[in-house]
Parts: structure tokens; sequence; C-alpha cells
């Protein structure tokens, strides 16, 4: 699955200042970044950071939205809370048939742009962190879809969004080996082809296949990953820029 992630406000932002301006741009930082939870060197989503996706209503224009799906038709924030750290992630075989997902797939699509993310390899009773990312350093865009959920008591209305995850190529399979889980997963990484056809409305009928598609393990030749600090427990650093930093463990071998 996907639930550590490393974002950066150069990884957020490189999508818009790539189609925007620049004073698009200072605006955003002046305006949005004091609400965010960035920079997050590491952040789990189980803390549901607020985090800079690309909605397909504005491609171009990120907004900000917390880490983990509220649908519409969640009532209250009592249930929210027990329901908010099932949606992290979404299985891009199932989005179009879950109750939790089926809405937002045919209608609210969005990219989340970041540095890498982190996986948990088993072994021996024990887990031990990797860091993945792109071997050109650039940024990793992320499937996703979001949603706006109205609180009735309060009148707030939040914006939320999943990472939609898919099955692991070669090089996740072997890293991602949690025993607990329903087989080896990885975020759904789009190439720059794919980007616009995944935020666009599809053309063709049934748009179900013409989207699933697109949801396909990312080459494994395009990425690396290396063990890193603990992110867990109290051998955990924090928020640290070093977090990703290569860190060696003698009984793995990979």
């Amino acid at each position: 699955m996907c639930y550590d992630i490393k974002a950066s406000l150069e990884a957020q932002l490189k999508r818009a200042r790539h189609y925007g301006n620049e004073e698009a741009i200072e605006e955003i930082i002046e305006k949005l970044v004091p609400y965010s939870d960035l920079p997050s060197y590491h952040v789990s989503g189980f803390s549901h950071p607020r985090l800079f996706i690309y909605p397909d209503k504005t491609p171009f224009k990120p907004i900000l939205a917390y880490w983990g799906l509220v649908p519409h038709w969640i009532k209250d924030r009592s249930q929210l809370k027990k329901f908010w750290n099932n949606t992290l992630n979404a299985r891009g075989e199932s989005i179009f048939e879950k109750p939790s997902f089926r809405d937002a797939a045919k209608k609210s699509r969005c990219l989340i742009c970041v540095d890498g993310f982190f996986e948990h390899h088993h072994l021996g009773g024990k887990t031990y962190p990797f860091y993945i990312s792109k071997k050109d350093n650039e940024p990793l865009c992320l499937a996703g879809l979001w949603s706006e959920w109205l609180d009735k008591t309060t009148g707030e209305l939040i914006t939320t969004f999943t990472i939609i995850t898919t099955e692991a190529n070669p090089m996740m399979r072997k890293i991602h080996n949690n025993p607990k889980a329903k087989g080896p997963r990885m975020p759904v990484i789009l190439a720059e082809d794919n980007t616009e056809d995944w935020l666009q409305k599809s053309k063709v009928e049934p748009i179900e296949e013409e989207l699933k598609k697109l949801l396909k393990p990312y080459p494994q030749e395009a990425l690396k990953a290396h063990t890193v600090q603990r992110l867990r427990g109290k051998e955990y650093p924090g928020n640290l820029e070093s977090i990703t930093e290569r860190v060696v463990y003698d009984e793995i071998d990979f």
C-alpha cells in the first residue's frame, strides 16, 4: 500500500510552475502553504496531513486537501473519525464499484505530486523501511481521487483525497512482502503522457475501462530504492530532511 510519502514544496509545486506563472505560484506560497503540512520529508497518511493536489477542475493549479477521502454521504464527525483511516488508499481494480470511491472515480480525479514514498519490508519478524523514488529525481505523479464533504454542524467544506494503488512491479513485489496484505502493492505512478488522460473526461464509453488502463504498475527500470531510518517507534527521528538518507541493515540483501 502507500501510507508514507515524502512531499517537498518543490515537488508539490513543480507541475504548477511548469504550466503556470510565477505570480500565481507566489500567491499559492503566500496564501496556502501556511495552512499545509509542508514540507513533509516523511509523513504518514494516518496523521491526515494537508497537502496539495491537482484536481480535474483546476488541473494546473493545486488546492489543499486532507489525506484520506471522505465521501459526501458521511453523516458527521463521529462517523468520519471511524471511517477516515480506511480511505488513505483505493485499490484501482475496484474504485468504480466501492461506495467509498465510485462517485469520485467517475467525476473527481486528481494528481498528487510527491518526491517519493516509503514501504516496509518484512524479514524475521522485523520491518525495514525503504524509500522509493525516480532515478532521474523528478517528482512522482500519483493518481488519486478527491472529494468535498460538508460538515453540517459547522458549515465547513472539507476537501480530501486518496491515493490509488495497483499490483506491484517486480522490485516492489520484493520490497512489499507484508504477510497480512492482500498481495504486494504500489501506488499508481502516472507517466507524463498519461496525466492529462487521467484528469480529462473520457469521450470513450464505458469510461471505466479507459481509465483502468492507466492504473498499471510503473516500470521498475525508472525507479530506485534504498533502506532508510526507522519510521516508527523510539528510533524514528521525525520529519527531518535526512530521513531519506541511506541506512544499511546487514541482514537486508537488496
